[in-house]
């Protein structure tokens, strides 16, 4: 039976799950449970337990295969990544994980993350991502680990709450759609708070050392 779901894209698979073949939602659990994985991953830096996300993940999943609408939703996949995504940053947002988590991660500004735009595999430090070499020359890009605290302050005490919202999604990795659509905005008001964000931090970047 499994070799016969192999060869069935997954829309035509939730048809058929649709139609009584129970056992098509395991094999949708099991097949994206390696997302639900690496989506952890990337969530775990804002502060939440690796194997909490990962339950929350497989719940996320559950709802993708439930309520998934063939005619009104786009690819299962990314339907998929959508409601996982949501489901974990829910969680992460309930925890009631500390005032200052973001950027107790913000040791991540320095850290490792897979470049948009670039091939895949290839890395970046998140702040590159943020202000391009053309706004902030490298001198003033490299930020001493000991004025991250000053970082931290400024983003407490200038982003708004949908800013810092945005900021934690963009630090996992997720592109200004994917944010927009996880928060439940539209993209130009969730693209206007990341250049925001760009705007207030870069400032902040030229006053410390």
């Amino acid at each position: 039976m499994r070799d016969s779901y192999e060869q069935c894209s997954d829309e035509e698979l939730i048809l058929r799950l649709r139609d009584g073949e129970e056992w098509i939602t395991d094999y949708i659990m099991d097949k994206y449970k390696n997302l639900v994985r690496s989506k952890a991953k990337c969530m775990y830096i804002l502060g939440a337990d690796n194997e909490d996300l990962i339950q929350e993940g497989m719940i996320g999943l559950f709802k993708a295969v439930r309520d998934y609408d063939c005619g009104r939703d786009a690819s299962f996949f990314t339907f998929a990544e959508l409601c996982i995504s949501r489901q974990m940053y829910t969680a992460v947002q309930a925890s009631g994980r500390q005032k200052h988590a973001p950027l107790n991660s913000y040791i991540s500004l320095y850290s490792s993350v897979s470049a948009r735009g670039e091939s895949e595999g290839e890395d970046a430090e998140l702040l590159n991502l943020l202000f391009s070499k053309a706004e902030l020359s490298p001198e003033e890009l490299f930020i001493d680990r000991e004025n991250v605290e000053t970082l931290e302050k400024t983003i407490e005490r200038e982003l708004s709450s949908f800013e810092k919202q945005v900021l934690d999604l963009y630090i996992t990795g997720m592109r200004c759609v994917q944010i927009a659509k996880v928060l439940g905005r539209d993209q130009k008001s969730t693209d206007n708070a990341l250049q925001r964000i760009r705007g207030k931090l870069r400032k902040a970047m030229k006053n410390v050392g």
